[in-house]
């Protein structure tokens, strides 16, 4: 058996050597890796950002200067040090989107765009061109020969979007022109549903009109930017090309007219207008391929309804979206088109209690219109109410 000034001494040595090397460990907390010469390879599987976070009083250089010797790498130059510390700023700018009070203005991007970049290059060499404005359709591949006519009278100065409800967006291929269309594919949704999910104003603000199509219109009688000078020759809001004489035509005041360039009236049958400056006499177009300005169309995308996702009786409120909507809401007679009555959409609905799939889809329309306007109503109303009980208040302080 080994004497107790042995096994003394052993225990002291052994305390020493654990102190030692705390020591050491606390002091030299790099040294594994500034020191130690380690295999290249090795580096990028050490969790790095855990070994900065834990001795975060190190420079960045430092901590990284074997590995960035062994990889040859600037890394001053590709992660420099900020100039100062970011937690010790504050921030808040209240004119900022809501959201962003933290940043600082200058790093804000508020709105986007549709155009389409490369994943190389320099970004401000991406865009050789850019679209002023931009034609939206809602399509079945049914229709894929019409749209591909269609898309025929619009220049190169238009973004081009397609909403697929057949969900064959891959299928469209074939046309050289839809290598740089953006598509948007989901099953059995209409052209308002797409509209108020993806072409919210703040995306589509660089354009300065947005037409939003149906997708069975013939256009042999039509030109984008002809259609175009007319509508900023008489300043028009919100437009659209007159419709062709046909059977079922429903409105007097989409009819095209042979004797003018624009009409912005119409008379319609005994008792449809209360007043002559008012819808479907005036200030009204329909829905089946209106033309928004970018001003029209920020307040117009605001009254689209999430869940009425066929637009009816949309037509007969875009008036409150302009100021004088009787003069700057018009049909343009120069340029006009055919409506092909495809029933297309109607035909994806659900047939129900022996009813065909279209006889839904159009009971859900009129329904919609009934909801639609008496949202508006309920809206108006409860807008009035308030306003005058403020100002009756404001009298009775005063």
């Amino acid at each position: 058996m080994r004497r107790p000034s042995q096994m003394m001494r052993l225990l002291l040595t052994s305390f020493f050597g654990v102190i030692v090397g705390f020591l050491m460990g606390i002091t030299f907390p790099t040294l594994t890796l500034t020191k130690m010469n380690l295999p290249s390879t090795l580096f990028p599987s050490i969790d790095l950002a855990y070994i900065e976070d834990k001795y975060s009083d190190i420079s960045r250089q430092r901590l990284f200067g074997s590995w960035s010797s062994k990889k040859g790498l600037k890394l001053k130059n590709d992660i420099p040090d900020p100039p100062y510390n970011y937690n010790d700023t504050k921030i808040w700018v209240s004119t900022n989107p809501r959201g962003a009070e933290r940043l600082p203005p200058g790093i804000v991007t508020s709105e986007s765009d549709l155009y389409l970049r490369r994943l190389w290059g320099d970004p401000n060499e991406d865009l050789t061109i850019k679209q002023r404005y931009l034609v939206a359709f809602t399509v079945g591949y049914d229709q894929r020969k019409n749209i591909d006519t269609v898309l025929k009278k619009f220049s190169d100065n238009f973004s081009i979007m397609l909403f697929h409800y057949d969900g064959r967006a891959s299928d469209w291929e074939e046309f050289e022109w839809s290598k740089r269309a953006i598509h948007v594919s989901i099953r059995k949704q209409t052209k308002w549903w797409y509209a108020k999910r993806f072409l919210h104003p703040d995306i589509v603000s660089p354009y300065e009109y947005i037409f939003i199509w149906d997708e069975d219109l013939g256009v042999e009688n039509f030109d984008s930017e002809k259609y175009l000078a007319v509508v900023k020759k008489h300043g028009l809001e919100i437009s659209q090309p007159g419709l062709e004489p046909y059977e079922g035509l429903t409105w007097e005041m989409t009819k095209k007219r042979d004797d003018t360039e624009v009409h912005m009236h119409a008379e319609e049958r005994n008792g449809w207008c209360t007043d002559p400056n008012l819808p479907p006499c005036a200030a009204f177009v329909e829905i089946m391929a209106p033309v928004f300005s970018r001003k029209a169309w920020r307040c117009v995308w605001y009254m689209i309804q999430n869940d009425l996702v066929h637009g009816w009786g949309l037509d007969f409120a875009v008036r409150k979206c302009v100021q004088n909507a009787h003069e700057t809401i018009g049909v343009v007679d120069a340029q006009w088109i055919v409506h092909q009555g495809v029933p297309s959409l109607g035909n994806q609905g659900q047939p129900e209690q022996g009813k065909q799939p279209w006889e839904g889809v159009r009971e859900r329309c009129r329904r919609e219109w009934t909801m639609f306007q008496d949202r508006l109503d309920e809206a108006e109303k409860s807008y009035f109410e308030a306003s005058a009980h403020n100002n009756a208040s404001s009298r009775h302080h005063g």
